[in-house]
């Protein structure tokens, strides 16, 4: 028998089925909206009610937005003909602040079958479709692990024929890394990934 009323547990249980969010946080979580005058489980619940009712995905680059096409799909000033893959709608907010002037394209996860997440899942079979014409160029800027590789190399295979290129982010350094304490992989990349100054 718990000690907590069912609704704390109720809520301790949601928060703890998040990602990153262990049962300690979930209490903490649960305990904080109790507690605190600025944080107010009605606003949080308000908010979560919302979170799937007006958004949708763009029906070009699969990112989330409130119409049909995205804000970056429909400006014309973009180049429409570079297209950057991505794995999830932040990796977009991510080089919205870099200089990067292309398109994009979210897949909504990588392949990795232990998850149950094949191309079938993916938005894999929409950026097939969008390489049928006019793109001479797709980056692939997934995550640099085993899923990662998997899936930029299922997205070559699958391109390879349609597009002038298909090229992978360079991986390596970053900018103020030392670079005595870097693994040998990092620097294999960095090496690999040299380019003219």
């Amino acid at each position: 028998m718990s000690l907590l009323p069912p609704q704390i547990t109720k809520t301790i249980e949601e928060f703890s089925k998040l990602p990153g969010i262990g049962p300690k946080s979930a209490e903490r979580l649960t305990f904080h909206l109790l507690r605190s005058s600025k944080a107010s489980p009605e606003g949080l619940g308000k908010a979560l009610g919302e979170l799937k009712v007006a958004l949708e995905y763009c029906k070009t680059c699969q990112m989330v937005c409130l119409q049909e096409e995205c804000s970056i799909c429909s400006d014309s000033s973009r180049d429409h003909s570079m297209i950057l893959v991505v794995e999830n709608p932040l990796d977009v907010v991510a080089f919205e602040n870099t200089s990067y002037k292309g398109v994009y394209h979210v897949l909504h996860g990588v392949l990795s079958p232990i998850d149950g997440m094949g191309p079938e899942q993916l938005k894999l079979k929409e950026l097939i479709d969008r390489c049928q014409s006019g793109v001479s160029e797709v980056i692939v800027a997934t995550n640099p692990d085993i899923e990662g590789e998997a899936t930029a190399s299922y997205i070559h295979d699958q391109l390879k024929d349609k597009v002038e290129a298909v090229t992978r982010l360079a991986h390596g350094l970053p900018m103020g890394a030392d670079i005595e304490f870097a693994d040998q992989v990092t620097l294999r990349q960095a090496v690999e990934g040299r380019r003219r100054i």
